[in-house]
């Protein structure tokens, strides 16, 4: 059975930053393009940041472009996303999806498998 378990998340103040960490269990996601997408109350589902499976193509949102990056370790099954100068309107459930190809894609409705998800607060 296939998971992704994401961690990491937490109240921080502006300005703070957050590491979120994603392991997927079940099957290896090392050629499988990867992604975050967070959710505020009342909001849609938007896309936060996507990689292939090699980590030479990343793609971000205009909102968290020079402020967010998505990394990962293939060895470990395991999607990072180091969150640094953070804002109040970055609070959200963070979810991280995987597909079941190496094309990245920034829609959600084009991911498989996704995680439970974890909150993120940050305070003015």
């Amino acid at each position: 059975q296939v998971q992704l378990v994401e961690s990491g998340g937490g109240l921080v103040q502006a300005g703070g930053s957050l590491r979120l960490s994603c392991a997927a269990s079940g099957r290896t996601f090392s050629y499988s393009a990867m992604g975050w997408f967070r959710q505020a109350p009342g909001k849609e589902r938007d896309f936060v940041a996507a990689m292939g499976w090699s980590g030479d193509s990343t793609y971000y949102s205009d909102s968290v472009q020079g402020r967010f990056t998505i990394s990962r370790d293939n060895a470990k099954n395991t999607v990072y996303l180091q969150m640094n100068s953070l804002k109040p309107e970055d609070t959200a459930v963070y979810y991280c999806a995987a597909r079941n190809t190496i094309v990245v894609v920034t829609t959600y409705q084009d991911y498989d498998y996704w995680g439970q998800g974890t909150q993120v607060t940050v305070s003015s």
